[in-house]
C-alpha cells in the first residue's frame, strides 16, 4: 500500500520590496514538486496579510495561516539573511502559531551574502526547537545568491544545489513520515 503523500508547506520569509526570495523560491518548489510523495503549499508571507501586530481578538489571516500550518506535514523554510538573522516578517509569521508546528519536521532553503544565509538558518533552529519542531541536518544554501541564478531564474551551476536539494527533502521526507505515523499512534503532548 503506497503511503499517503506528504503535505508540504513551503514558506517563503521574506516580505521586503525587490526582494530574491521569490528567484530562489520558485527554483525550490520547482525542484519538490518533481517528487510524487510531496504536495505542496506555498505560503508566500509577503500574500497572506498577517498582521504585524498581535490582535487580541479573532483575525481571519491568522487563522487561515494556522490552519495551512495544522494540515502540513512538514515545513521547509525559505530564508534570506539580514543583520546575520532571519526577517521580522518570519519571526512574526512563526509566532502566530504555536502547537500547529509541534513534532514536524523543518528544512531550510537560506540565501544571502557570504554567509549564504547560515546565520539565520542556525538562529531558527533554536526557535523551532522551543516550538517541538525536528529541523533536518542537512540545508541549501546559496552564498552570494544574486550571482548564482541566470535571469531566467536558474541556477548557473544547477548539480551542486539540485543535489542539495535532494538530500534535504530527502531527510525532510523521512522525519515527516516517522512523526506523522508517530502522531498518528501516540498523540503528541509538548
Amino acid at each position: 500500500m503506497a503511503a499517503q503523500p506528504l503535505e508540504v508547506a513551503v514558506i517563503v520569509g521574506s516580505t521586503r520590496e525587490g526582494r530574491f526570495g521569490d528567484v530562489v523560491a520558485r527554483w525550490f518548489v520547482d525542484q519538490a514538486r518533481s517528487r510524487s510523495d510531496m504536495v505542496l503549499d506555498v505560503i508566500d508571507l509577503a500574500e497572506t496579510g498577517l498582521p504585524a501586530v498581535m490582535a487580541a481578538t479573532a483575525d481571519a489571516a491568522v487563522d487561515d495561516f494556522a490552519r495551512r500550518i495544522d494540515e502540513a506535514d512538514a515545513f521547509v523554510v525559505v530564508t534570506p539573511e539580514y543583520n546575520h538573522s532571519y526577517p521580522a516578517s518570519l519571526k512574526n509569521a512563526i509566532d502566530l502559531a504555536g502547537p500547529q508546528w509541534h513534532a514536524k519536521p523543518v528544512g531550510f532553503v537560506s540565501y544571502g551574502g557570504l554567509a549564504g544565509g547560515l546565520r539565520a538558518v542556525e538562529h531558527l533552529r533554536q526557535v523551532f526547537a522551543e516550538l517541538h519542531a525536528a529541523t533536518v541536518r542537512d540545508t541549501v544554501s546559496f552564498h552570494l545568491a544574486h550571482r548564482r541564478f541566470d535571469g531566467e531564474g536558474q541556477p548557473i551551476e544547477p548539480a551542486g544545489c539540485n543535489a542539495a536539494a535532494k538530500s534535504m527533502l530527502d531527510q525532510l521526507a523521512w522525519w515527516a513520515h516517522a512523526l506523522r505515523d508517530a502522531r498518528t499512534e501516540r498523540p503528541y503532548a509538548a
